[in-house]
């Protein structure tokens, strides 16, 4: 018979973040399919940055190398990273990101485990608002060929008309707004920025994220508290707002399907450092970046705003963790 105590076997960290990156492989895959190979060399450049800068920081506080660059967690932002930003954006301005997040979210608060905010989220942020214009710069499907998106990435000529369009937040924001938007389907206008249920091109992503999302649950690397608290405050606040007014707002199937929504729920917001530890804090944190998300995008100056949702909450993180502890067992809760 066997007897107690029992525990659980170690996973190694290099374990979890391997399937995290395969986990974003279909993903991947769809983005180079809808906006072009472009996005591989990004994910190159950033790669290649997060791993020179997770040397450097290792070196300067005397910590081994191989050990913490062989976990793969510097690989892991710096695909992230990547794939939050626009696949045109230029090669210095990917290096500037992956720094900020390695040197200064991660290393400069302790390192691995012991960031208080989402690396990735953080050199989002500091981007789009050091360099509003360039961050704003994303192409459409199918709109540039592969050397056009070199010659950008590289420090190109870049005339803004001709080579980028509205992203499909973005679009919908300023069409329902203006009172010109020609809705054909429930939350979604006609133009070359819309697919059949969210932004063109981005449906098809959406779906490699929500597979590889799937892939993670399957797995254990996540539970389902975050993903799906996320999805489903930022849907029924939508459908909320899209239900009082469908003239000003888009529709739960349009925000779920457009954007980062699916790389955040099961990516960005199950950050197992920075997020809420608790399963009832797990529900509470992802609940409100879904509901904070939906309002920055209708209200705030950014078309997206998952990032900034993302860092108010990490704040918030000590107290949910507090305030949701469970009772120690053999006690009543007071």
């Amino acid at each position: 018979m066997n007897t107690s105590p029992y525990l659980r076997k170690t996973t190694a960290v290099n374990s979890v973040m391997l399937r995290v990156l395969i986990a974003l492989l279909p993903a991947i895959c769809a983005y180079a399919w809808q906006f072009g190979a472009a996005i591989l060399v990004q994910l190159a450049i950033s790669t290649a940055t997060a791993l020179f800068a997770e040397a450097a920081m290792l070196a300067a506080r005397g910590k081994p190398a191989r050990l913490y660059l062989t976990d793969l967690s510097a690989v892991v932002t710096a695909w992230l990273i990547a794939l939050s930003f626009s696949p045109i954006t230029p090669w210095w301005l990917m290096v500037t990101a992956t720094l900020v997040a390695i040197v200064i979210a991660k290393h400069l608060y302790g390192g691995l485990g012991q960031n208080p905010f989402n690396p990735a989220m953080v050199a989002f942020c500091t981007m789009i608002v050091a360099f509003p214009a360039l961050m704003s710069q994303w192409p459409g499907a199918g709109q540039l060929d592969f050397h056009t998106q070199l010659e950008l990435i590289l420090g190109g000529a870049r005339q803004l008309d001709a080579i980028t369009a509205a992203t499909p937040l973005d679009a919908l924001r300023t069409g329902l707004r203006e009172g010109g938007a020609d809705v054909t389907v429930p939350g979604l206008m006609a133009g070359p920025a819309f697919g059949a249920l969210g932004g063109a091109g981005w449906e098809w992503i959406a779906l490699g994220y929500l597979i590889g999302g799937l892939f993670l649950l399957q797995q254990r690397i996540i539970t389902w508290h975050m993903p799906a608290a996320f999805l489903l405050a930022l849907a029924a606040t939508a459908l909320l707002m899209w239900g009082m007014r469908p003239d000003r707002f888009g529709s739960p199937i349009f925000h779920l399907a457009s954007g980062g929504t699916m790389l955040a729920a099961f990516f960005i917001v199950t950050d197992p450092v920075s997020g809420a530890t608790t399963p009832k804090g797990k529900l509470i944190f992802a609940a409100a970046i879904g509901a904070l998300t939906y309002v920055i995008r209708s209200f705030g100056a950014y078309p997206d705003g998952i990032a900034f949702a993302v860092l108010l909450l990490n704040i918030c993180v000590p107290l949910i963790d507090m305030q949701t502890q469970p009772p120690v067992f053999g006690h009543k809760r007071d």
